[in-house]
């Protein structure tokens, strides 16, 4: 893998791990010479994925829209900033940019670009790994509602572990790493009795 497209939130959160893994990620990254996509901007725990990996040495891309420049205050030293118009032009440009993606903790935003990640994936328009650093629990709660989906017949089990989950940084890379996309499609046949 060459680049990894982080999601996350513009803020920080309560909890003092996020940032502190956002920074570690984005350390890592760097130090295992992979560049870092992510939304452009220089706040929460955006901003700390962003300067965690340019501390540590590494190329980090932001993709920013036009409107959010004055709400997420882009950041000044990347290494390359590309301006987009729309949300769905930044995430189709993310996407274009990657080999894999990381969701660390964020709100309706990260959880969107997620979905979206993992639906083109589950309807094989891409075979990249999309994983979830779940720091300190933060998307058990989501996990279980993963396998509530399953059990009651609404997702695939091979489509519910497309979505790799760890709360180690190491163990997750090397998860995304080994990937291997399912080859079945999406739909689930109705059983007949």
């Amino acid at each position: 893998m060459k680049r990894i497209t982080v999601f996350c939130a513009s803020s920080f959160g309560t909890e003092k791990i996020y940032e502190e893994q956002a920074i570690a990620l984005g350390k890592t990254l760097a130090e295992q010479n992979i560049e870092l996509v992510y939304g452009g901007a220089n706040v929460g725990l955006m901003g700390a994925v962003a300067d965690g990996a340019l501390n540590a040495g590494g190329k980090v891309i932001g993709v920013l829209p036009n409107f959010l420049r004055s709400k997420e205050i882009a950041h000044q030293n990347l290494t390359e900033l590309i301006l987009v118009e729309s949300m769905h032009e930044r995430k189709t440009k993310m996407n274009d940019l990657c080999d894999g993606v990381i969701a660390l903790p964020g709100g309706f935003g990260t959880l969107e670009e997620l979905f979206e990640m993992l639906t083109w994936a589950q309807l094989g328009l891409h075979k990249k790994p999309i994983a979830i650093l779940n720091v300190d629990g933060f998307y058990d709660s989501l996990i279980e509602l993963l396998k509530t989906m399953t059990s009651k017949g609404l997702l695939k089990e091979v489509n519910r572990e497309m979505l790799l989950i760890s709360d180690n940084i190491d163990d997750l890379l090397h998860q995304m790493k080994n990937y291997t996309a399912p080859t079945v499609g999406k739909w689930i046949d109705k059983k007949k009795s």
